[in-house]
């Protein structure tokens, strides 16, 4: 091996192992927003998606990034029906920005499916339904735009999740926007609050203080049997959101006779479902080929 070699091999290596140990810090830990962005980028994946912004609405918030597979990974013919996925972010309905999870964009593009990640208007601008009501909008965007006879689904991660959860449940939202648009092909759900009560709850009862009930703001409480296909997931160790949660959402959706398939994973909290989505990260549980694998199962034509 030449001097030069093991030069350039040392260089390849040091940097490698940075990049894995930006990778083991937990997001809570990484408070600005710049630096959460560019921990994101150095954990996507790279070279098998193309990223376009989009405005789905006239705020300044309302603003979305699309990932798309490129067709040298996948073709153009197969991009065109595989299925769409806008993704939710959590945030305590208070802040959040979508350039923090590209990596959720990039993954799921790498594995040839379109996604979509919308910013939202948050507490204290909005309250309860606010945020809902722009997901359902950067939904509606999706379907119209780009969709056409594609599967379009769900999904969110902690307040994204119980978004998601709103939107796909309660078809009032949808149906307010365009009554041909129906209910999303599936429902993913992580590390979301589906069953409390936000109207009581110390850290959120100012944000839900509109509500009309605790009911009107609780996923769980929409369950009907017309809800779409939904993969529950949560971590064990999990001190934000309890497990209750992904309990009683999955036992209304067998009340209704509807599919729901819950998984739990022992060792993660609640950022680290999200963050096991980054490739980095894959190896403390399955859960990127568990989304995966129902995507595959739930939401092809």
């Amino acid at each position: 091996m030449t001097r030069k070699t093991a030069r350039s091999r040392k260089i390849t290596y040091t940097v490698l192992f940075g990049l894995i140990f930006l990778a083991a810090i937990p997001m809570a830990l990484i408070n600005h927003q710049a630096a959460q962005a560019l921990f994101s980028r150095l954990v996507s994946e790279s070279g098998s998606h193309a990223v376009e912004t989009m405005a789905y609405g006239p705020h300044p918030r309302h603003r979305l990034d699309i990932y798309t597979p490129t067709h040298r990974t996948t073709g153009r013919s197969a991009v065109e029906k595989r299925p769409i996925v806008l993704f939710l972010y959590g945030g305590g309905w208070r802040d959040g920005n979508r350039e923090i999870y590209s990596f959720v964009g990039a993954a799921l593009a790498s594995r040839g499916i379109t996604a979509i990640i919308p910013d939202y208007r948050t507490y204290p601008e909005v309250s309860f339904p606010g945020f809902i009501e722009d997901a359902a909008q950067a939904y509606y965007w999706a379907w119209k735009n780009l969709a056409e006879s594609r599967p379009l689904i769900v999904m969110g991660h902690s307040a994204g999740a119980h978004s998601a959860a709103m939107i796909a449940l309660n078809g009032d939202y949808l149906a307010r926007l365009d009554a041909a648009i129906g209910r999303p092909a599936a429902l993913i759900g992580i590390s979301g609050p589906y069953s409390f009560d936000p109207t009581t709850w110390p850290s959120t009862r100012d944000i839900f203080s509109t509500a009309a009930s605790a009911d009107s703001a609780r996923p769980a409480a929409h369950v009907d049997r017309n809800a779409p296909p939904a993969l529950l997931l949560h971590g064990l160790k999990d001190t934000t959101v309890r497990l209750w949660n992904l309990e009683t959402l999955s036992r209304n959706y067998r009340k209704a006779g509807q599919p729901v398939t819950a998984k739990t994973y022992p060792n993660l909290a609640h950022i680290d479902t999200i963050l096991g989505i980054a490739r980095p990260l894959r190896w403390r549980a399955p859960i990127f080929e568990d989304i995966i694998g129902f995507i595959e199962r739930h939401s092809l034509p």
